[in-house]
C-alpha cells in the first residue's frame, strides 16, 4: 500500500512562485508513475503534468512554460513547481501515483489572488 501526502500549498498573488511536494511511503516510488492534478470549484479534477519512472514528462497546455514537475526517487517525493501563478490556477492540487494500483494524496489548496 503506498501512501502519497501533498503540502506546499497556501496564498499566492498572481505571478508569484509556489513549490508543491508529495512524500509517498513505502519502498515503490521508483515504480510509480507519478503525476499532478487539480480541481477547482465546480470543475473536473484535471491532469496538470505527470512523469513516468523514466522520466518521461508532460505538461497540461495550461500550465506549459510555467510549471516543472520533477521526482527525488532518494526522497520518494514529486515535486512540482509553479511559477507565474494565475488566478485560474487556484485549485486543490492532488498527488497521484500508478503501479499495480492508483493511489491519492489528500490534496492540499492553491489560492491565487491579490
Amino acid at each position: 500500500q503506498v501512501q502519497l501526502v501533498e503540502s506546499g500549498g497556501g496564498l499566492v498573488q498572481p505571478g508569484g512562485s509556489l513549490r508543491l511536494s508529495c512524500a509517498a511511503s513505502g519502498s515503490a516510488f521508483s515504480s510509480l508513475n507519478m503525476g499532478w492534478y487539480r480541481q477547482a470549484p465546480g470543475y473536473q479534477r484535471e491532469l496538470v503534468a505527470r512523469i513516468t519512472t523514466g522520466g518521461s514528462i508532460y505538461y497540461a497546455d495550461s500550465v506549459k512554460d510555467r510549471f516543472t514537475i520533477s521526482r527525488d526517487n532518494a526522497k520518494n517525493t514529486v515535486y512540482l513547481q509553479m511559477n507565474s501563478l494565475k488566478p485560474e490556477d487556484t485549485a486543490v492540487y492532488y498527488c497521484r501515483g500508478s503501479y499495480l494500483g492508483v493511489y491519492w494524496g489528500q490534496g492540499t489548496q492553491v489560492t491565487v489572488s491579490s
